[in-house]
């Protein structure tokens, strides 16, 4: 994907907790429904899920992002969405796929993200990236 240079990037790290009664294997069907929907509006990212908490990275042009952010607030199958990150941004992170998903073991992993906020959570959260397997 080549970026015209003219255009803005956003950027935003939020971090949501699976609704109750709802299992882990719901993730799989919002991530592959999510990729189509993010590649028509240019979004790319990385979705992190522990079993029970969410942490995911979306990067593309700013009214799509806000417009997606929209939605996921309003999606009953996320509890507590908290966005810890937000700036715009030069250059995209994720040009190897469009919407990554990893699935960590543990809570552990990523509680620090959920406490974390501003550069501090963005750190935190990409200094783990290279440690998941990530599936494209």
């Amino acid at each position: 994907m080549t970026e015209d240079p003219r255009l803005p990037l956003y950027e935003v790290l939020y971090c949501s907790t699976l609704a109750q009664d709802l299992p882990p294997g719901t993730v799989g069907s919002i991530t592959s429904r999510a990729r189509m929907r993010n590649a028509e509006r240019d979004i790319t990212g990385l979705l992190v899920f522990d079993g029970q908490r969410f942490c995911q990275h979306l990067e593309g042009p700013p009214e799509a992002i806000d417009a997606l952010m929209r939605q996921i607030q309003e999606d009953p199958r996320h509890v507590d969405v908290r966005v810890v990150y937000e700036a715009p941004l030069a250059a995209r992170r994720y040009s190897g796929f469009g919407m990554g998903l990893a699935e960590c073991e543990g809570p552990d992993l990523m509680a620090g993200v959920h406490v974390l906020l501003g550069e501090a959570a963005l750190r935190h959260f990409l200094a783990l990236v290279p440690s998941f397997d990530i599936n494209g």
